[in-house]
């Protein structure tokens, strides 16, 4: 059966590139702020762009965290993009202002330390080995980036269960561009604008749930 992805419509993010690469990914692709329809899709996509506060904001209305929650609470899949990634963190701090984010993974999200801010256009990154998000793409594959923040240090290892699997980037600073841990996965790049290793990427997904 085809797979159901549900892209969460908060206010937030470019959905329609979204959409239509997930579609050509192999899932049908509803694009809604729907609740049951969020909570009962075999993979939900969280996008975001913009700013921490304004996207948690938005998240907030349509009871977007309570979704993600109890999503992952009964092991179903959540995929966070860009903005999306971040607000699964603890807080995001923008001009010095601290923003309460969903609290997926513990984690501060905060502006990179770099000679050019935003970080806009094409980076590598470094998968963990054994990463099902970056499974069949080459080495030195190149991704999408558009962000002036990000987080700098990953600060949860459970003593149970899977080992989280992390892909790292740099831009002045290093920093977090992918995370994998159970149903949970994230990227702080655009998948939907990464040429083939988005696409991959975006089946690899598709085809796990």
């Amino acid at each position: 059966m085809t797979p159901r992805v549900v892209i969460l419509d908060y206010g937030s993010g470019n959905l329609r590139s979204a959409e239509r690469a997930l579609e050509r990914a192999g899932a049908d692709v509803t694009v809604t702020a729907d609740y049951r329809a969020a909570l009962e899709a075999d993979g939900l996509v969280v996008p975001g762009v913009g700013a921490f506060a304004a996207c948690m904001a938005g998240l907030k209305a349509v009871r977007g965290d309570r979704i993600i929650d109890r999503r992952l609470a009964s092991g179903r899949p959540v995929l966070g993009i860009c903005v999306g990634m971040q607000i699964l963190f603890g807080k995001g701090v923008e001009h010095g202002v601290e923003t309460e984010g969903c609290g997926e993974w513990p984690g501060v999200v905060e502006r990179l330390e770099a000679p050019v801010i935003p970080h806009m256009g094409w980076n590598t990154v470094e998968p963990d080995e054994g990463s099902a998000l970056f499974a069949g793409i080459e080495p030195g594959a190149r991704f999408y980036f558009v962000h002036s923040y990000g987080v700098r240090r990953w600060e949860y290892w459970p003593s149970f269960g899977p080992r989280p699997k992390l892909t790292w980037a740099e831009h002045g600073v290093r920093f977090l561009a992918a995370a994998e841990m159970g149903p949970l996965s994230a990227t702080q790049f655009h998948p939907e604008k990464s040429g083939d290793a988005g696409a991959r990427l975006l089946r690899n997904w598709v085809r796990s749930l």
